[in-house]
């Protein structure tokens, strides 16, 4: 059993956080499999994998080399990164639809966020520009796009961590869904939902009285025939929580497939009398979720009074779909 003394430093980081750095090529989610089973614990006590240090607590890690095997190196992302905005405390920047925020659960070397921001990192360094350990203190579904922050010191973990748990960051996403939404324009809908790991789907959310409260806040963008534009205000943090929501409602995003009906939307199913050239493959207006992080309110790290307001441009894909459906599918007069 190896014991390892929380330093002043590391006071505030949670154990998870704190485990990564001793085994840096071991992946978090077997560290946190291992605190679950009571393998690694905290002062002899079981704790959960989110505690947050203490001064001299001591964590016993009661487990054997080999039993720690290192995840392959992940696929460099050759994409961009766009910073939207940076300080001493936070980095804000447009997640590209297509990478997932973390390594892949079944897939190690699929290219993750946190690696391609480790790379970005070490690269600026080279230039001269302080190194960082990027901290998560949310996500975002692998296909969804848009803004996301990121802490860069202990003291912005805490912050953002604590608001992100007390419903004080703000988030507003754009929502492509199926149907004509009936809702009148300036009109808010509030759907509360509870919800909760799918019993016959494995990785799914749905719909339960028994499962975790869940509110979301929805208004009207824009309307096309067949199609609506929402605005999605998230007010609770639930895994999936806008896409269930809107499916629950009956407007299920027009990309989506594990809430929806498609993986891809074409313009053949807009556009009547669509012909394609023979022998032509014709090429998705967009093939992921229509979900975009449009904007984020956090609090500002060194005057928690005031906010801080980070906002992603609609992405190329997206703007594309609705510049199409504002052409062949205008809203019913």
């Amino acid at each position: 059993m190896q014991p390892y003394t929380v330093l002043p430093e590391q006071i505030g980081m949670e154990l998870d956080e704190f485990l990564s750095r001793l085994y840096p090529g071991v992946h978090k989610r077997l560290l946190r499999q291992l605190v679950r089973e009571g393998r690694i614990t905290v002062n002899g006590q079981d704790a959960h994998p989110g505690h947050r240090l203490r001064d001299n607590e001591v964590v016993l890690v009661d487990v054997e080399d080999e039993e720690l095997p290192e995840y392959a190196e992940p696929e460099r992302w050759e994409g961009e990164l766009p910073i939207l905005f940076e300080d001493d405390h936070v980095l804000a920047l447009d997640k590209p639809a297509g990478l997932a925020v973390e390594p892949d659960r079944w897939d190690d070397t699929r290219p993750n966020l946190v690696a391609a921001l480790t790379d970005l990192i070490e690269q600026r360094a080279i230039g001269g520009v302080e190194p960082f350990r990027p901290r998560l203190v949310h996500r975002l579904d692998r296909d969804t796009s848009g803004a996301m922050v990121l802490a860069k010191t202990i003291e912005a973990e805490r912050v953002l961590g604590a608001a992100f748990e007390e419903g004080r960051v703000h988030k507003r996403y754009l929502a492509l869904v199926e149907g004509e939404h009936p809702l009148e324009d300036g009109a808010v809908e509030e759907i509360a939902l509870a919800l909760a790991q799918d019993p016959k789907r494995t990785g799914q959310m749905c719909a339960r009285r028994d499962g975790k409260d869940a509110l979301t806040l929805v208004r009207v963008v824009q309307r096309f025939r067949g199609y609506t534009l929402l605005e999605c205000e998230p007010r609770t943090g639930r895994t999936h929580q806008i896409r269930v929501h809107l499916s629950a409602k009956g407007f299920p995003l027009a990309v989506d497939s594990l809430y929806g009906r498609r993986k891809t939307l074409l313009l053949s199913e807009l556009k009547s009398g669509y012909r394609k050239k023979p022998g032509q493959v014709e090429t998705p207006l967009i093939d992921r979720l229509t979900l975009h992080a449009a904007s984020l309110e956090i609090p500002a790290i060194t005057e928690p009074e005031r906010t801080l307001r980070v906002e992603a441009p609609i992405p190329r894909d997206l703007a594309r779909t609705l510049k199409q459906l504002s052409k062949v599918r205008p809203p019913r007069r």
